[in-house]
């Protein structure tokens, strides 16, 4: 008997349709294959939500997604809703959804895929064979700190106001996921932090350090994170597993993702404790430029499906398979504009996703 999953497919805007509609075709052939069946819903969330309904996070979204299985999302945002105030936003949305999920952890693997070494900015013996995870805390620091705002002062100018905060409990619940990552990798975590000037911080790697114990096969050490990123540009492969806060986890795995050439390729998982729903997105954005030119890359979108197989739903054999047919398509030389070079077949979103189906069944 087949087992049965309900997905919440959140589409967004810009090139969001385009590439959830290949990667919902993949996980129905794939389905198929294992003897897998989904059922998918799909629901606003961004600027499709803000135009349609007023609000970037709709209550009926967000009922949805804590009654799927898993979460797959696509991207949100676009220059038309730069200027509405800030709670209407469309990244509101998405921050609305990990504290609504409470999804603590964001994991974002920067691996570089040997057929497109060349596409990086870097130097091929300092990107060749980079492999790095970041687990990033998702629900804390600075993006949710209160006090928060712009205020007037008494003088009459305004203030803008920002709280780096994180509880013990916060920092333990994230650190533990980072180190049973690092379990499974290599063995070495790197935290990162600025304890030097933030008590926060400090609190931070104290913490850190203290679970360690628990944790005597896993290497740790520690860097700031200014020198974090640094060694990010001057020797990636020192890295195996990093673990850090809401806002340096932001800046540094965007960082980390440029190493492998193109932001188009990387997928990424958000989970909360343990039995409830994880969300699965591709890093990149919502490319407005190209939506609807059938020029986005769906590769990011697939491999945050097999995130989703593999983190959210237990199905590794099914995540393996999708990885293994987008290895098969890049060896074929089939890229999309993003991660063109010379020789290779320029595909389109719609034929990048056929020639993986193609794939799929070849390898079935």
């Amino acid at each position: 008997m087949a087992q049965h999953y309900r997905i919440a497919t959140l589409p967004g805007d810009g090139i969001g349709p385009e590439i959830m509609a290949i990667a919902v075709e993949v996980l129905q052939v794939i389905g198929q294959q294992l003897d897998l069946s989904f059922e998918f819903k799909s629901a606003l969330i961004g600027g499709a939500a803000i135009d349609a309904m007023g609000e970037p996070l709709p209550a009926d979204t967000l009922e949805l997604c804590r009654n799927s299985e898993a979460v797959l999302l696509a991207a949100i945002g676009g220059p038309q809703w730069d200027n509405l105030p800030a709670h209407l936003r469309p990244e509101q949305g998405l921050l609305g959804l990990r504290a609504g999920l409470d999804l603590f952890a964001n994991l974002r693997p920067a691996k570089i895929f040997p057929q497109l070494i060349d596409a990086s900015s870097l130097k091929r013996d300092v990107v060749e064979g980079v492999d790095i995870m970041v687990v990033r805390e998702l629900t804390g620091g600075i993006y949710f700190g209160q006090p928060k705002g712009i205020f007037e002062t008494e003088l009459g100018k305004k203030r803008g106001v920002n709280t780096m905060a994180y509880t013990e409990v916060e920092i333990e619940r994230v650190g533990r996921v980072a180190f049973e990552a690092a379990r499974q990798r290599r063995g070495k975590l790197c935290s990162v932090d600025k304890a030097n000037v933030l008590e926060v911080s400090q609190l931070w790697r104290d913490q850190i350090t203290q679970l360690a114990q628990d944790y005597p096969d896993v290497e740790l050490s520690h860097l700031y994170v200014d020198n974090a990123a640094m060694q990010l540009l001057r020797w990636p492969k020192q890295f195996d597993t990093i673990v850090t806060g809401n806002l340096f986890g932001d800046i540094l795995s965007d960082a980390a993702a440029m190493l492998t050439g193109s932001i188009g390729m990387l997928p990424s998982a958000s989970l909360g404790p343990e039995g409830t729903v994880g969300v699965f997105e591709p890093v990149h954005g919502s490319a407005p430029d190209i939506a609807g030119a059938d020029k986005a890359n769906p590769l990011a979108q697939v491999l945050s499906a097999a995130m989703m197989l593999r983190y959210g739903l237990n199905q590794p054999e099914a995540a393996e398979r999708i990885e293994q047919a987008v290895q098969v398509v890049l060896d074929r030389g089939d890229r999309t504009a993003d991660i063109m070079s010379p020789g290779m077949n320029l595909l389109g979103c719609r034929a990048m996703g056929e020639a993986l189906i193609q794939a799929l069944t070849e390898t079935a």
